[in-house]
């Protein structure tokens, strides 16, 4: 998917929605457990009762890998699914790769040539040749990890050098040597806020993946007031308080209540910011 279907799909649903599929066997309601393949179950259900509120599916593999051989392929069967029926939807996979370069080759190739995914969440660790594989597919996305919305994040990318540069702007600055708008995207967590005017002053055409509004407490008018760009420039994330809004038989519904709360928060943003008014 190119940056412009991308934002057409924004204006279209007056949505910059990611639904993070963050699916925890744990987590889902007892009543699936008996399911032949209870994780795919539960993600057919979120994926049908939010895709008219959102414009991405973020699936976390970690959750997915926990689980062997099952997990890998109700993760196949998931994107498969969105792929099939919801064709509109950007999908990434939050697997936060990144190695040598032949290594990174592999992922490259599991993710794009093997999947068809639009994009994957990258780690800039090992520099240059661990990110670069990556980014030799057209029309595919990579998303760098910059600025995060865990506490952590200060350990390291606030650290500054003798030149008044932290960890997080040097990321970005030299990253914009590997790559463009078109084909990169960076990780900033919603919990940053008026830091999303220094990532602006780096990288001001960039989309932004942003996890953090919701369970982490991100401030959704903070990180567009901030953040926001001619384009939207955002893709604004929510797992949890979609996903496990409700435990009993009504679960898809109440995921579909609270993803429609954050796009009619979203459509007020790109109206006050874009002018972009609805059509209905």
């Amino acid at each position: 998917m190119t940056k412009q279907q991308l934002f057409e799909q924004i204006q279209k649903k007056h949505s910059f929605l990611c639904v993070g599929l963050d699916t925890d066997i744990t987590k889902i309601p007892a009543h699936l457990l008996g399911e032949d393949d209870p994780v795919y179950t539960f993600n057919k259900a979120i994926i049908d009762a939010t895709a008219a509120y959102c414009v991405a599916y973020k699936p976390n593999l970690a959750f997915y890998e926990s689980m062997g051989v099952k997990g890998w392929m109700a993760f196949e069967k998931t994107v498969a699914y969105i792929r099939e029926s919801y064709p509109e939807q950007f999908i990434i996979a939050d697997a936060k790769r990144g190695d040598i370069g032949n290594t990174s080759e592999m992922y490259a190739r599991s993710f794009f040539d093997g999947m068809k995914l639009d994009a994957v969440t990258v780690a800039p660790y090992m520099g240059e040749d661990s990110v670069k594989p990556f980014l030799l597919y057209p029309e595919r996305w990579v998303i760098l990890l910059a600025l995060t919305s865990n506490r952590g994040s200060h350990d390291f990318q606030m650290m500054t050098d003798e030149n008044g540069e932290q960890l997080f702007e040097k990321v970005l600055r030299t990253s914009l040597q590997w790559g463009d708008d078109e084909q990169m995207m960076y990780v900033v967590g919603a919990t940053q806020g008026k830091l999303f005017e220094e990532v602006r002053k780096i990288v001001p055409d960039h989309f932004l993946l942003v996890p953090g509004v919701g369970a982490q407490g991100g401030s959704l008018e903070e990180v567009c007031r901030y953040g926001m760009n001619s384009s939207c420039g955002l893709l604004v994330n929510s797992s949890r308080a979609i996903i496990y809004a409700g435990s009993g038989d009504d679960y898809a519904s109440e995921a579909a209540g609270e993803a429609e709360k954050l796009q009619l928060e979203m459509r007020e943003m790109l109206r006050r910011y874009l002018g972009l008014k609805a059509d209905h």
